[in-house]
């Protein structure tokens, strides 16, 4: 009887068995797919690109020294107002004072020597007239046969010494002026470097860096060392922001902007676009384009250097045909199609580099329905702007609040469990 009971308990459990897995095969297997869906919304959409940018003033001045020297003493100092003409730092100027005395001296030793030279000068044109007469009066004595013709011609030959000695005296004149007029400019420029040791604004604004101390020493030589920056108006900001080659051509003068700056996280400040720089630049082989963008800042909330987090409104439409992009990117896999990458990738975070809604205006693509046999079902659209979560249908047989598939899920399906780890 024993053996009999376990006979027919091993008979048992090898029925339950051999259902449950023809039950997996033939039924299980043949579960029928869950579609996800989304609704098809009319509304506003906008486009922008989205970036990264560094604040700073619309003008800004460094400040340098064009000599070399000690500074002697510093007046200013960070977050300093001056204005025009206001004396920040003086060069220990004992150096400059005695390149001056000595271009002094060498100006009166030159005058004096111009002086030598017109008593010279004067000399030489009065043994010029004295020659002259004598010439004259020795030709007249010639010709009455008083004096011999060889008196005559040592008269004519001490008349030429005379002219000769005359234009001597006067290009050694004319030298002595040239030389006044060459130390006249060296005297200049050693009282120009004198003045050069009083480090003074050249605009009205704001000390925004000092980079010397008293006591330091200042090198000019092939570049001009910077002492302090000094930003012109800080109410009114620019942000400098690197936008992607690939989003380069929908950025345009006049569009708006809006950005955030980590300081103030729940305030958002606006400009407009003032200018794109045409200059690239390749960091890592990524290729960039400068965008220069107004940003007031009446309240002196920005400061320079911080980093603003821009999105610029490339396109915006008040009333069109929108779905999700996951639409545009699904594909049944009984269509045989490979899914793609809709016209915008989402989840782009700000300041990537890469504009939010990437991709061609006016381009084809396909939204899929559930037809009437319960099937997908392709309806061929023209999308238009996206803003990276959305896309504009500009054309296509589809309607405000019609559901579209986003995705899928086969119900029935189970986790497996997970396979024991081994030792």
């Amino acid at each position: 009887m024993k053996v009999r009971r376990l006979l027919v308990f091993v008979l048992l459990v090898a029925v339950l068995g051999g259902g449950f897995t023809a039950w997996r095969v033939f039924f299980a297997a043949g579960a029928k797919p869950a579609y996800k869906f989304a609704s098809i919304e009319s509304g506003p959409l906008t486009a922008s690109v989205a970036a990264t940018g560094t604040l700073n003033p619309v003008v800004s001045v460094q400040v340098s020294s064009q000599i070399s020297g000690q500074i002697r003493e510093i007046l200013v100092d960070f977050n300093s107002p001056v204005k025009v003409g206001d004396l920040l730092a003086r060069i220990a100027p004992e150096t400059y004072e005695h390149r001056v005395h000595q271009a002094e001296a060498d100006l009166e030793a030159a005058r004096a020597t111009v002086a030598v030279q017109q008593a010279e000068l004067f000399r030489a044109r009065v043994n010029l007239t004295d020659a002259e007469r004598d010439f004259a009066r020795k030709q007249t004595l010639v010709a009455k046969n008083y004096i011999s013709p060889a008196d005559l011609d040592k008269a004519q030959t001490t008349l030429d010494a005379a002219r000769a000695q005359l234009k001597v005296v006067e290009a050694q004149a004319a030298n002595s002026a040239a030389l006044v007029r060459q130390r006249e400019a060296a005297l200049g420029q050693a009282r120009v470097d004198l003045s050069r040791t009083e480090i003074r604004a050249p605009i009205d604004g704001i000390v925004i860096k000092k980079s010397v101390e008293p006591g330091q020493t200042v090198a000019a030589s092939l570049q001009a060392p910077e002492m302090f920056v000094i930003a012109k108006n800080l109410t009114d900001m620019q942000v400098e922001a690197s936008i992607d080659e690939a989003d380069i051509g929908r950025v345009a003068l006049g569009q708006e902007v809006s950005f955030t700056v980590d300081a103030f996280p729940g305030r958002r400040f606006k400009g407009r676009v003032m200018q794109v720089r045409k200059a690239a630049q390749v960091v890592s082989n990524v290729v960039s384009y400068t965008v220069v963008i107004s940003a007031a800042n009446p309240d002196l909330a920005l400061l320079p250097g911080m980093t603003a987090n821009v999105r610029i409104i490339t396109a915006q439409k008040d009333a069109v045909l929108k779905v999700a992009n996951a639409a545009l990117r699904f594909h049944p896999p009984e269509s045989g199609e490979k899914p793609t990458r809709g016209p915008a990738s989402e989840g782009r975070p700000p300041g990537s580099g890469t504009g939010r809604g990437r991709g061609a205006e006016g381009s084809s693509g396909k939204l899929w329905v559930l037809g009437e046999d319960g099937k997908p079902k392709a309806i061929e659209v023209k999308t238009g702007i996206t803003d990276g979560n959305q896309t504009e249908i500009v054309s296509g047989d589809v309607a405000a609040g019609q559901q579209v598939i986003v995705g899928m899920s086969v119900q029935g399906e189970k986790t497996k469990p997970a396979q024991p780890r081994m030792f």
